[in-house]
């Protein structure tokens, strides 16, 4: 049997379905092992990376490299998400790569036709737009790779927000494309396609977003991570 797929999960306790519902649309559909990794803030005591931003996990997205010891292949996604295929299609993309590339993101190249995100929640904010929008929202980790080593919990702490997520630490040949499917978003793009579906202005578990753009995904992975035997 293969060794699991490494896949850590951006948690935050304000949305805390959210993560569950990623990971039930995951076992829904995997065909190999995976090792779930919640990226919550508690479980990192050396990692003070909550600086600013709409999420818990804004920074710790950037320290699989150092989780694993800067060595194979690992995956991050955020939580508001659902998977519509098997990730381990996701994950048989690395071998395109080899060893080339630090990272393999969807380059996003769009504005946002939503200027509020997380509605009628205490999360709501702004929602602007900037370059490399939502890059770093699914990533494929080259974690072996010489340029992310410098991604220690220091150096995350230390480095400005936009310098991250527009990972301005690797030459931009550095960046792999992964195809737009496994970063579909819902409200800005066509889903029709999406291998993976990313709620980024508001998952279907908020109200304001109940009965949004590809949200019918979202709600069956919920129905059955709270499947009880003899319910109808």
């Amino acid at each position: 049997m293969s060794h699991a797929i490494p896949l850590y999960i951006g948690y935050d306790p304000r949305e805390a379905a959210c993560y569950h519902v990623f990971c039930q649309s995951v076992l829904d559909k995997a065909t190999v092992p995976v090792a779930f990794h919640p990226l919550h803030s508690p479980m990192l005591a050396d990692f003070d990376g909550q600086k600013d931003g709409s999420n818990a996990f804004i920074y710790s997205r950037f320290l699989p490299p150092y989780l694993q010891n800067f060595s194979g292949w690992a995956i991050f996604a955020d939580g508001d998400m659902v998977v519509m295929e098997d990730i381990a299609k996701l994950w048989a993309l690395r071998e395109q790569f080899a060893f080339d590339k630090a990272v393999a993101v969807v380059q996003h190249d769009y504005k946002t036709k939503h200027q509020r995100k997380y509605i009628g929640t205490p999360m709501e904010a702004d929602n602007a737009s900037y370059p490399r929008k939502n890059w770093s929202s699914v990533i494929l980790w080259n974690c072996a790779h010489a340029a992310n080593r410098l991604l220690t919990p220091e150096f995350i702490t230390e480095s400005p927000g936009s310098f991250l997520h527009r990972f301005s630490w690797l030459k931009d040949s550095q960046i792999g494309e992964l195809p737009p499917e496994w970063n579909a978003l819902s409200m800005e793009q066509d889903t029709g396609a999406a291998s993976l579906i990313h709620y980024t202005l508001g998952a279907p578990g908020f109200a304001h977003y109940a009965h949004c753009d590809a949200s019918e995904p979202w709600h069956r992975a919920k129905r059955h991570a709270m499947h009880m035997i003899g319910e109808k």
